[in-house]
Protein backbone atom coordinates (compact mmCIF):
# COMPACT_ATOMS: atom_id res chain seq x y z
CA UNK A 1 0.00 0.00 0.00
CA UNK A 2 2.86 2.25 -0.05
CA UNK A 3 2.23 3.25 -3.46
CA UNK A 4 -0.78 5.37 -2.33
CA UNK A 5 -1.22 8.93 -1.53
CA UNK A 6 -2.28 10.03 1.85
CA UNK A 7 -2.35 13.80 1.80
CA UNK A 8 -5.26 15.16 -0.75
CA UNK A 9 -4.84 18.97 -0.94
CA UNK A 10 -7.67 21.08 -2.24
CA UNK A 11 -7.60 22.12 -5.74
CA UNK A 12 -9.30 25.45 -4.79
CA UNK A 13 -7.43 26.36 -1.61
CA UNK A 14 -5.05 23.72 -1.01
CA UNK A 15 -6.53 22.88 2.30
CA UNK A 16 -6.47 19.40 3.56
CA UNK A 17 -9.29 17.84 2.14
CA UNK A 18 -11.44 14.94 4.92
CA UNK A 19 -13.63 12.15 3.98
CA UNK A 20 -17.11 13.43 4.41
CA UNK A 21 -19.54 10.47 5.21
CA UNK A 22 -22.77 12.52 4.19
CA UNK A 23 -22.22 12.06 0.67
CA UNK A 24 -19.40 9.60 0.70
CA UNK A 25 -16.64 12.19 -0.83
CA UNK A 26 -13.68 14.13 -0.21
CA UNK A 27 -14.53 17.70 0.99
CA UNK A 28 -12.75 21.43 1.88
CA UNK A 29 -13.52 21.90 5.11
CA UNK A 30 -12.72 25.38 4.07
CA UNK A 31 -13.67 26.61 0.57
CA UNK A 32 -16.34 23.80 0.54
CA UNK A 33 -15.08 22.10 -2.37
CA UNK A 34 -16.16 18.32 -3.50
CA UNK A 35 -13.62 15.73 -5.14
CA UNK A 36 -15.18 12.57 -5.78
CA UNK A 37 -12.99 9.02 -4.37
CA UNK A 38 -12.34 7.08 -7.73
CA UNK A 39 -14.14 4.02 -7.74
CA UNK A 40 -12.17 0.76 -7.36
CA UNK A 41 -11.59 -1.66 -10.15
CA UNK A 42 -11.09 -4.34 -7.81
CA UNK A 43 -13.85 -6.09 -5.70
CA UNK A 44 -13.71 -7.29 -2.00
CA UNK A 45 -11.57 -10.66 -1.93
CA UNK A 46 -12.09 -13.40 -0.03
CA UNK A 47 -8.33 -15.22 1.06
CA UNK A 48 -8.19 -18.70 2.44
CA UNK A 49 -7.09 -18.99 6.25
CA UNK A 50 -4.39 -20.69 5.15
CA UNK A 51 -3.06 -17.89 3.07
CA UNK A 52 -3.56 -15.55 6.13
CA UNK A 53 -1.61 -17.82 8.33
CA UNK A 54 1.63 -16.77 5.89
CA UNK A 55 1.66 -13.90 5.91
CA UNK A 56 4.17 -12.83 3.20
CA UNK A 57 6.11 -9.12 2.86
CA UNK A 58 4.30 -7.53 0.30
CA UNK A 59 1.20 -8.01 2.07
CA UNK A 60 1.76 -5.57 4.95
CA UNK A 61 2.22 -2.06 5.41
CA UNK A 62 1.01 0.99 6.45
CA UNK A 63 -3.09 1.97 5.78
CA UNK A 64 -1.53 4.84 4.21
CA UNK A 65 1.75 6.19 3.24
CA UNK A 66 3.32 9.25 6.00
CA UNK A 67 0.93 6.90 8.79
CA UNK A 68 1.39 8.48 12.25
CA UNK A 69 0.67 5.84 14.98
CA UNK A 70 -0.38 6.83 18.68
CA UNK A 71 -0.78 4.66 21.74
CA UNK A 72 -3.05 5.29 24.25
CA UNK A 73 -1.15 4.69 27.88
CA UNK A 74 -4.24 4.23 29.83
CA UNK A 75 -5.60 1.48 27.58
CA UNK A 76 -2.98 0.72 25.59
CA UNK A 77 -5.07 1.57 22.24
CA UNK A 78 -3.11 2.08 19.23
CA UNK A 79 -4.52 4.16 16.95
CA UNK A 80 -3.15 5.20 13.22
CA UNK A 81 -4.53 8.35 11.41
CA UNK A 82 -3.22 10.54 8.52
CA UNK A 83 -3.15 14.42 8.27
CA UNK A 84 -4.91 16.58 8.69
CA UNK A 85 -6.22 14.33 11.86
CA UNK A 86 -4.33 15.15 15.23
CA UNK A 87 -4.60 12.48 17.85
CA UNK A 88 -4.76 14.63 21.21
CA UNK A 89 -7.20 12.54 23.51
CA UNK A 90 -7.85 8.75 23.29
CA UNK A 91 -10.94 8.01 21.43
CA UNK A 92 -11.78 4.94 24.05
CA UNK A 93 -11.50 5.90 27.36
CA UNK A 94 -11.00 9.84 26.99
CA UNK A 95 -7.69 10.12 28.71
CA UNK A 96 -5.37 12.65 27.33
CA UNK A 97 -2.42 11.26 25.16
CA UNK A 98 1.04 12.61 25.80
CA UNK A 99 3.27 10.51 23.62
CA UNK A 100 4.51 11.99 20.42
CA UNK A 101 3.24 10.15 17.19
CA UNK A 102 5.53 7.96 15.25
CA UNK A 103 5.45 6.87 11.83
CA UNK A 104 2.96 3.40 11.75
CA UNK A 105 4.59 0.11 12.01
CA UNK A 106 3.37 -2.23 9.03
CA UNK A 107 -0.09 -3.99 9.35
CA UNK A 108 -1.60 -6.62 7.17
CA UNK A 109 -3.34 -5.01 4.47
CA UNK A 110 -7.18 -4.30 5.31
CA UNK A 111 -9.07 -6.35 2.33
CA UNK A 112 -12.29 -3.59 2.77
CA UNK A 113 -13.71 -0.59 4.55
CA UNK A 114 -17.33 0.15 5.44
CA UNK A 115 -16.84 4.00 5.05
CA UNK A 116 -18.61 6.36 7.84
CA UNK A 117 -22.21 6.66 7.36
CA UNK A 118 -22.58 9.67 10.35
CA UNK A 119 -20.95 12.80 10.42
CA UNK A 120 -19.50 14.72 13.47
CA UNK A 121 -22.33 17.10 13.14
CA UNK A 122 -24.58 14.48 13.48
CA UNK A 123 -23.35 12.45 16.22
CA UNK A 124 -22.94 15.22 18.40
CA UNK A 125 -26.34 16.42 17.57
CA UNK A 126 -27.18 12.79 18.54
CA UNK A 127 -25.55 12.98 21.96
CA UNK A 128 -26.94 16.28 23.28
CA UNK A 129 -30.40 14.76 22.38
CA UNK A 130 -29.81 11.79 24.40
CA UNK A 131 -27.75 14.34 27.34
CA UNK A 132 -31.13 16.36 27.30
CA UNK A 133 -33.20 12.89 28.27
CA UNK A 134 -30.73 12.21 31.10
CA UNK A 135 -30.92 13.80 34.39
CA UNK A 136 -27.89 12.45 35.73
CA UNK A 137 -26.03 12.15 32.79
CA UNK A 138 -21.86 12.24 33.46
CA UNK A 139 -20.18 15.51 33.24
CA UNK A 140 -17.10 14.22 31.27
CA UNK A 141 -19.95 12.98 28.31
CA UNK A 142 -21.28 16.69 28.28
CA UNK A 143 -18.04 17.79 27.49
CA UNK A 144 -17.60 15.58 25.14
CA UNK A 145 -21.09 16.82 23.54
CA UNK A 146 -19.23 20.27 23.45
CA UNK A 147 -16.34 21.29 20.45
CA UNK A 148 -14.58 18.76 18.97
CA UNK A 149 -15.11 16.22 21.86
CA UNK A 150 -16.25 13.60 19.39
CA UNK A 151 -14.18 11.79 16.70
CA UNK A 152 -14.75 8.69 14.22
CA UNK A 153 -13.12 5.74 14.56
CA UNK A 154 -12.41 2.75 12.23
CA UNK A 155 -12.66 -0.42 13.98
CA UNK A 156 -10.57 -3.35 13.12
CA UNK A 157 -12.75 -6.80 12.19
CA UNK A 158 -12.04 -10.46 11.07
CA UNK A 159 -14.66 -11.66 8.81
CA UNK A 160 -14.49 -15.43 8.65
CA UNK A 161 -16.85 -18.03 6.36
CA UNK A 162 -16.79 -21.42 7.15
CA UNK A 163 -18.65 -24.51 6.35
CA UNK A 164 -18.33 -26.77 9.45
CA UNK A 165 -19.36 -30.66 9.68
CA UNK A 166 -20.28 -31.72 13.11
CA UNK A 167 -20.57 -34.90 14.58
CA UNK A 168 -22.37 -35.51 18.25
CA UNK A 169 -23.69 -37.35 21.30
CA UNK A 170 -26.23 -36.88 23.29
CA UNK A 171 -29.67 -37.86 24.38
CA UNK A 172 -33.01 -37.13 23.76
CA UNK A 173 -35.44 -36.97 26.25
CA UNK A 174 -39.15 -37.95 25.91
CA UNK A 175 -41.72 -36.16 28.29
CA UNK A 176 -44.70 -38.29 29.96
CA UNK A 177 -46.53 -38.00 32.86
CA UNK A 178 -47.24 -40.30 36.27
CA UNK A 179 -49.56 -40.14 38.59
CA UNK A 180 -48.06 -39.44 42.14
CA UNK A 181 -49.85 -39.39 45.38
CA UNK A 182 -48.80 -37.31 48.50
CA UNK A 183 -50.36 -36.11 51.86
CA UNK A 184 -51.19 -32.61 51.71
CA UNK A 185 -51.14 -29.93 54.66
CA UNK A 186 -54.03 -31.38 55.94
CA UNK A 187 -52.70 -35.27 56.38
CA UNK A 188 -55.09 -36.04 53.33
CA UNK A 189 -53.85 -37.95 50.44
CA UNK A 190 -53.99 -36.66 47.28
CA UNK A 191 -53.32 -37.33 43.99
CA UNK A 192 -51.08 -34.97 41.34
CA UNK A 193 -49.67 -35.39 38.04
CA UNK A 194 -46.14 -35.09 37.28
CA UNK A 195 -44.03 -35.17 34.36
CA UNK A 196 -41.21 -37.69 34.22
CA UNK A 197 -38.66 -37.79 31.31
CA UNK A 198 -37.45 -41.11 29.45
CA UNK A 199 -33.90 -40.79 27.79
CA UNK A 200 -32.71 -42.29 24.65
CA UNK A 201 -29.14 -42.49 23.39
CA UNK A 202 -28.52 -40.12 20.13
CA UNK A 203 -26.09 -39.49 17.86
CA UNK A 204 -25.29 -37.81 14.24
CA UNK A 205 -24.11 -35.03 12.15
CA UNK A 206 -25.15 -31.68 11.14
CA UNK A 207 -23.73 -29.99 8.73
CA UNK A 208 -23.51 -25.74 8.31
CA UNK A 209 -22.08 -22.86 6.06
CA UNK A 210 -21.46 -19.86 7.93
CA UNK A 211 -20.90 -16.62 5.65
CA UNK A 212 -19.54 -13.60 7.06
CA UNK A 213 -19.02 -14.03 11.29
CA UNK A 214 -17.38 -11.18 12.20
CA UNK A 215 -15.09 -11.06 14.76
CA UNK A 216 -13.80 -7.33 16.69
CA UNK A 217 -9.82 -7.35 16.68
CA UNK A 218 -10.23 -4.69 19.16
CA UNK A 219 -10.18 -5.32 23.39
CA UNK A 220 -10.37 -1.66 23.61
CA UNK A 221 -14.71 -1.55 23.65
CA UNK A 222 -16.67 -4.16 25.36
CA UNK A 223 -17.80 -7.37 23.38
CA UNK A 224 -21.48 -6.79 24.18
CA UNK A 225 -21.39 -3.32 23.06
CA UNK A 226 -20.08 -4.69 19.68
CA UNK A 227 -22.43 -6.77 19.15
CA UNK A 228 -25.57 -4.87 20.15
CA UNK A 229 -24.18 -2.35 17.03
CA UNK A 230 -24.91 -5.53 14.68
CA UNK A 231 -26.04 -6.41 11.85
CA UNK A 232 -23.19 -4.30 9.89
CA UNK A 233 -24.20 -3.53 6.51
CA UNK A 234 -21.95 -5.20 4.85
CA UNK A 235 -23.33 -4.69 1.35
CA UNK A 236 -21.74 -1.49 1.74
CA UNK A 237 -18.49 -2.75 2.05
CA UNK A 238 -16.07 -1.13 -0.67
CA UNK A 239 -12.16 -2.24 -1.17
CA UNK A 240 -10.10 -0.47 0.87
CA UNK A 241 -8.58 2.95 -0.07
CA UNK A 242 -6.59 5.33 2.04
CA UNK A 243 -9.13 8.62 1.02
CA UNK A 244 -11.94 7.34 3.48
CA UNK A 245 -9.30 7.60 6.09
CA UNK A 246 -8.72 11.40 5.43
CA UNK A 247 -10.19 13.27 8.40
CA UNK A 248 -10.61 9.86 10.69
CA UNK A 249 -8.04 7.52 12.90
CA UNK A 250 -8.24 3.83 12.40
CA UNK A 251 -7.35 1.18 15.41
CA UNK A 252 -4.62 -1.55 15.12
CA UNK A 253 -6.09 -5.08 15.07
CA UNK A 254 -5.37 -6.14 18.38
CA UNK A 255 -5.83 -10.05 17.76
CA UNK A 256 -4.20 -12.04 14.93
CA UNK A 257 -6.29 -14.50 12.48
CA UNK A 258 -5.94 -17.63 14.87
CA UNK A 259 -7.20 -15.68 17.82
CA UNK A 260 -10.07 -13.59 15.92
CA UNK A 261 -10.87 -17.42 14.94
CA UNK A 262 -11.39 -18.67 18.49
CA UNK A 263 -13.52 -15.75 18.52
CA UNK A 264 -15.63 -17.15 15.35
CA UNK A 265 -15.55 -21.09 16.50
CA UNK A 266 -17.75 -19.50 19.53
CA UNK A 267 -19.79 -17.67 18.28
CA UNK A 268 -20.38 -20.48 15.60
CA UNK A 269 -20.47 -22.99 18.37
CA UNK A 270 -23.94 -21.40 19.79
CA UNK A 271 -25.79 -22.07 15.76
CA UNK A 272 -24.13 -25.20 16.28
CA UNK A 273 -25.29 -26.33 19.06
CA UNK A 274 -29.43 -25.36 18.18
CA UNK A 275 -28.66 -27.46 14.92
CA UNK A 276 -27.95 -30.55 17.21
CA UNK A 277 -30.90 -29.76 19.41
CA UNK A 278 -32.98 -29.82 16.11
CA UNK A 279 -31.62 -32.79 15.03
CA UNK A 280 -31.96 -34.92 18.02
CA UNK A 281 -35.43 -33.94 18.62
CA UNK A 282 -37.79 -35.16 21.05
CA UNK A 283 -39.41 -33.08 24.51
CA UNK A 284 -35.51 -32.22 25.88
CA UNK A 285 -31.97 -32.89 24.90
CA UNK A 286 -28.86 -33.39 26.19
CA UNK A 287 -25.58 -32.36 24.39
CA UNK A 288 -22.33 -34.61 25.64
CA UNK A 289 -19.86 -34.17 22.99
CA UNK A 290 -19.39 -32.16 19.76
CA UNK A 291 -16.82 -32.41 17.15
CA UNK A 292 -16.51 -29.88 14.37
CA UNK A 293 -14.58 -29.89 11.27
CA UNK A 294 -13.96 -26.39 9.64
Amino acid sequence: MTDKIHRYPCPGCGAELVFEPRDGALACPHCGRREEIPASAEQVKVNSYEEYLRVRPERLGRLAEGALEIQCAGCGAAVTFTAPTIAMRCAFCGADVVARPRTADPVLAPGAVLPFRVTRGQATAAVKRWLTSRVFAPDALAEVARGDGLSGVYLPFWCYDAYTVSHYIGRRGEHYWETERYTDSRGQTQTRQVQRTRWYPASGTVARWFDDVLVAGTRALPEAKLIALEPWDLAQLVPYEPAYLAGFSAQRSQLDVPEAFEGARARMAETIDGDVRRDIGGDAQQVDHVATAY
